[in-house]
């Protein structure tokens, strides 16, 4: 008599899950899985392999991480410590709560097994996730993606960053500072050398008055992959020759053409485009970026949906690697295929 796993059950209901709007399924898929969390039921189909690492002059339990995006209001960090991840990456929040964009905002390619969002950095804000982190007793590392409200000017940005850092300085291990969403407007000009001078300034001050007392938290940019190939080279010397620790590759795309099957229903619906069609794209950027920041930190993520793909992304020059997309196509035991593979 066949044996059913923790795959086939997943399998199952994914087919449930795919006949709801997407983001109402990740909101249930979650809100059960925060309860079997709480039961200690979801330790029982992860992983509990450690290999542990340091990275940004922490001790990682693991590298594979959470990428941004998936629980922005550090809501599930218990889940994603039994289902054996090493780190989780929260946000991105920003000082004041905000509703992000209208829905739909967030579509599902099964063809392409790939995702788009338009979500707005939808958030309960820098509060509530302060009391979240501040009651977190895990071994999970926790970096804190961190952007600015939607009606805050560009000429004002600096002070959310700055206000999100200050007010998770004490609870984060590291920081990301998030100037590459495609679906916050004009947000991606602020990945330019004088606007990044003047978020970046900010941090690396504080942080200056406070690492005596509280250490010196890493602090990582994350970048887009729809720069110019010159611009993107130059932002990257940029922020080598600064006081931080590293980068994470790539946020989402707003290109089309990389798209692997026709015919998708969601195809051409505006926002960041992720998931497996990413793959080849965000590596080629870690390439590039490898060559001009040699002994820095490079996070990567897109595209990985298998444990070979996570070993290429290594490959590529990765200190640690995040997924999302391939979470929601593939299941809890990509967690585990993934964590198989590493030393």
């Amino acid at each position: 008599m066949r044996i059913f796993t923790f795959a086939d059950v997943y399998t199952f209901l994914k087919r449930i899950l795919f006949l709801l709007d997407a983001e109402k399924a990740h909101n249930i898929t979650f809100l059960f899985a925060g309860i079997a969390a709480k039961l200690g039921l979801i330790r029982l189909f992860g992983s509990s392999k450690k290999n542990p690492v340091n990275i940004l002059g922490l001790n990682f339990k693991n590298s594979l991480g959470v990428a941004a995006g998936f629980d922005k209001n550090a809501d599930y960090l218990t889940t994603w410590e039994q289902m054996g991840f090493g780190f989780v990456e929260v946000g991105t929040v920003t000082p004041k709560p905000q509703e992000g964009n209208p829905k739909p905002r967030l579509f599902r390619l099964p063809k392409n097994e790939s995702l788009i969002n338009r979500m707005g950095f939808n958030n309960k804000g820098l509060d509530f996730m302060v009391a979240k982190l501040k009651n977190y007793n895990g071994d999970l590392t926790i970096g804190c993606n961190i952007g600015k409200n939607k009606n805050t000017p560009n000429v004002l940005a600096f002070e959310d960053y700055l206000a999100c850092f200050k007010g998770l300085y004490p609870y984060a291990n590291y920081f990301t500072v998030n100037v590459s969403s495609p679906n916050t407007k004009d947000l991606r000009t602020l990945q330019k050398h004088e606007e990044l001078t003047k978020i970046l300034n900010p941090l690396l001050a504080y942080r200056h008055t406070v690492s005596q007392k509280m250490g010196k938290k890493p602090i990582l940019v994350k970048l887009s992959p729809d720069m110019e190939k010159d611009e993107f080279k130059n932002s990257v010397k940029f922020l080598n020759e600064l006081d931080i620790q590293g980068l994470v590759l790539t946020n989402t795309t707003i290109k089309r053409n990389i798209l692997q099957v026709n015919g998708e229903k969601r195809g051409n619906e505006n926002g960041g485009l992720s998931g497996k069609v990413l793959f080849e794209e965000s590596n080629g950027w870690l390439r590039l970026a490898k060559q001009y920041m040699p002994n820095k930190t490079i996070i990567g993520v897109g595209g990985i949906d298998s444990a070979k793909r996570a070993k290429e992304k290594l490959e590529c020059g990765a200190d640690a690697i995040q997924i999302y997309s391939g979470l929601v196509f593939k299941g809890p035991k990509l967690v585990q295929d993934i964590l198989k593979i590493m030393n």
